[in-house]
């Protein structure tokens, strides 16, 4: 099998991102003073759960849904200033500097070498732009595909625009839900890269006995794993 494509994930494969938002969630907790913590986060899960279809994915559908539990949580009248303060939160996210994971300058640049890259990542379309430009990472990435959802039929039209098809293509990311299990459905290899945190959303049981499934540690190993299958 000869692999030519080699998909990459951006937030918390290239970039911290979860981390981020945990903190931002933190901030947002001290706010509501009056509540419980755990009644707080439960119910902000399950208002960001709901308006994944509605928002999409990335910072201002998580603002959105800060700003609507709170509502909720406050019955409607939420203590002075606590909007405004989930406002500014909101916009510090956006304006955070984007910072790369290290050690992987190196795997990238050889990865670019063998295969064509393509950035495959989901969210708010002028915000992940901004961010991968930020990034510097621009000119390692044959192609850039900035999607609403990660599911199977995404890779099959990313990896025949981008590629010489799914069945000949990587897709590595820290998301089991999201990198993993539908590249594999679309016939590709997949790799999970995990990180510290990640979002409840994204998480699913990894497909231990798939013959296209790997697990590495890191992004470093991610070079040598794709040459050994590659016959490189």
């Amino acid at each position: 099998m000869t692999i030519t494509t080699v998909g990459l994930d951006a937030d918390d494969t290239l970039w911290h991102n979860e981390t981020v938002f945990r903190l931002t969630q933190a901030r947002f907790l001290d706010l509501l003073t009056d509540h419980d913590n755990a009644k707080i986060e439960a119910r902000l899960a399950e208002i960001e759960r709901r308006n994944l279809r509605l928002y999409g994915y990335g910072v201002k559908g998580f603002t959105l849904s800060m700003i609507e539990t709170a509502m909720e949580m406050c019955g409607g009248d939420p203590p002075p200033g606590v909007l405004r303060e989930i406002l500014a939160a909101g916009r510090e996210m956006l304006a955070h500097p984007v910072e790369t994971h290290p050690g992987g300058d190196e795997a990238r640049a050889r990865l670019s070498e063998r295969y064509r890259l393509v950035l495959v990542t989901k969210g708010d379309l002028l915000y992940q732009a901004r961010k991968r430009a930020a990034s510097g990472l621009g000119d390692l990435f044959a192609a850039v595909e900035i999607v609403s959802e990660k599911d199977r039929t995404t890779y099959e039209r990313v990896f025949a625009r981008h590629g010489s098809g799914a069945d000949k293509a990587v897709m590595a990311g820290n998301s089991m839900k999201s990198d993993v299990l539908p590249a594999l459905e679309a016939g590709a290899f997949a790799v999970h890269i995990p990180y510290a945190v990640t979002w409840a959303h994204e998480l699913a049981d990894a497909p231990e006995a798939h013959p296209r499934y790997g697990a590495l540690d890191s992004i470093t190993a991610l070079p040598d794993w794709i040459d050994r299958r590659s016959g490189g």
